[in-house]
């Protein structure tokens, strides 16, 4: 009996040696950093989950952000590339450069309390649908184990952390990647809330966000109609159009509108009409293909109705480049941490929003997936991340924060956003980010790697942001 529990101290012994084997000293020290500071990260990602600003109008969430990386001895630098909410906080000198990003805008009209039953927190109001609360203090958790390794001297070179606004709308990586905010990095790092945790390896859709505009002449819709030229026959010829063109696109191609003016009544030939549209593809050709042929019904719909017809270019995302050498490298961190696990009130919690939701009832998914295949055609989904990846290599992950078989970009996520089951997944983010970073500080040929694949993957081409000339749209009324 002695002899075997002799024996099995020394294989329990041996086990614990090989587990702290795969973990180095600057790797025990982030995790250390990430759980020492994780108190403030999550208040921080609370404030922002409350605070619910939309995109370009994130001014508080922005300050609770900018002001945490300063407190932490961060060089910030505010109001980047013409944003006033977007910034750079930055530690260090020299080469390497590794940066890493963070969201904090919110969704329009999906207020959602903390609860999980639909329950508004204020009728009408935003909400953290996809999670960018969690997004940037997870981020800046990373960046801050890092920044006290080179503040200690176990690290060399520069971290610098993105505050990027305007991911739901404008894209603010994109005005910030025009400005070369991004050109001297030698790895980009970001993460986004999920159903799932590992290292990405998908792609995203590229995108081309876009107004149509239709001008004719008013006139009285029963005494002289025939001297009226009417903007709503225009835009029903386009939507028209553009929905017999659904036949001809690939599968891949994904085409969506809101009608935003169609006229104010009926006994008036409407003078002005204008649709709000989209087109995505799994590459940027793709959607130029697609763009192209929707600028041809346009015009021609305004011919239809003897109209002026006007298209806008508002914004556009590339497709993410994918770096398997980098997220390979993540997702041996990841596993070197392990799943995430939920208590029993947080498995009632999700399952309590499927049910709500209508949804298969499943446990929430805390397991490490393994790195998984590239596809080529991406399930849905833009980000302006894509457009740093053309410029610079860059490395995702996601991790759970909310259940599966619920609506994204909806009260669920708000409402996992704002309790246990959203920060478990912020800390996990935090942690592996940082462990990766450690890796990318340390090892000069990882750096070399990741960078052949990138230049090897973006060939030739030469990135051009998908925006037009001038400064961002600011919202001038601050709402």
């Amino acid at each position: 009996m002695r002899l075997s529990l002799i024996l099995l101290l020394v294989i329990v012994n041996t086990l614990s040696m090989a587990q702290t084997k795969k973990i180095s000293p600057n790797k025990s020290s982030v995790i250390q950093s990430v759980e020492k500071h994780q108190a403030d990260l999550i208040a921080i990602s609370d404030k922002i989950w409350a605070y619910a600003e939309t995109a370009l109008r994130e001014y508080k969430s922005s300050k609770e952000l900018s002001d945490y990386a300063q407190a932490q001895g961060f060089r910030v630098t505010r109001g980047v590339a013409g944003l006033p909410t977007a910034f750079v906080a930055e530690y260090g000198s020299g080469k390497p450069i590794i940066g890493i990003m963070g969201e904090y805008d919110a969704l329009p009209g999906i207020s959602q309390k903390a609860t999980p039953s639909k329950e508004a927190l204020e009728k009408g109001a935003a909400g953290h649908g996809c999670g960018h609360n969690l997004f940037g203090a997870g981020s800046l958790g990373a960046a801050i184990a890092i920044k006290e390794l080179i503040a200690q001297g176990k690290l060399k070179g520069t971290i610098r952390f993105y505050g990027t606004p305007a991911e739901e709308s404008v894209g603010g990586k994109v005005y910030m990647a025009r400005e070369g905010l991004f050109n001297d990095l030698d790895v980009c790092l970001d993460w986004h809330p999920d159903v799932e945790i590992g290292a990405s390896t998908q792609s995203s859709q590229a995108m081309v966000d876009f107004v149509v505009e239709f001008k004719g002449k008013a006139a009285h819709a029963a005494a002289d109609p025939w001297n009226g030229r009417s903007a709503v026959d225009a835009l029903e010829a386009f939507t028209f159009g553009v929905n017999l063109l659904r036949e001809h696109v690939h599968p891949s191609v994904r085409m969506h509108y809101a009608i935003k003016a169609g006229g104010d009544v009926p006994n008036v030939v409407p003078e002005y009409a204008k649709v709000w549209m989209w087109v995505r593809d799994s590459q940027r050709t793709g959607v130029d293909e697609v763009f192209t042929r929707v600028k041809e019904i346009a015009q021609g719909a305004g011919m239809i109705a003897g109209v002026e017809a006007k298209v806008t270019v508002q914004a556009g995302d590339y497709e993410i480049l994918v770096n398997r050498t980098g997220a390979s490298v993540l997702q041996k961190n990841l596993e070197i941490l392990g799943p995430i696990t939920y208590t029993p009130e947080e498995q009632a919690f999700a399952q309590k929003i499927q049910q709500e939701q209508g949804g298969k009832i499943v446990e929430l998914d805390g397991k490490i997936y393994p790195l998984r295949e590239t596809l080529e055609h991406p399930v849905g989904g833009s980000t302006d991340v894509g457009d740093v990846s053309w410029l610079v290599p860059e490395i995702t992950l996601v991790a759970t924060t909310a259940p599966k078989n619920t609506a994204w970009h909806g009260w669920s996520v708000v409402a996992c956003g704002g309790m246990s089951i959203g920060h478990k997944g912020l800390v996990i983010a935090s942690k592996s980010l940082a462990m990766t970073m450690v890796d990318l500080f340390e090892n000069e040929q990882l750096r070399k790697d990741i960078r052949a694949e990138f230049e090897k993957r973006k060939g030739t081409f030469v990135y051009k942001p998908y925006i037009p000339e001038g400064p961002p749209p600011i919202p001038t009324d601050n709402k």
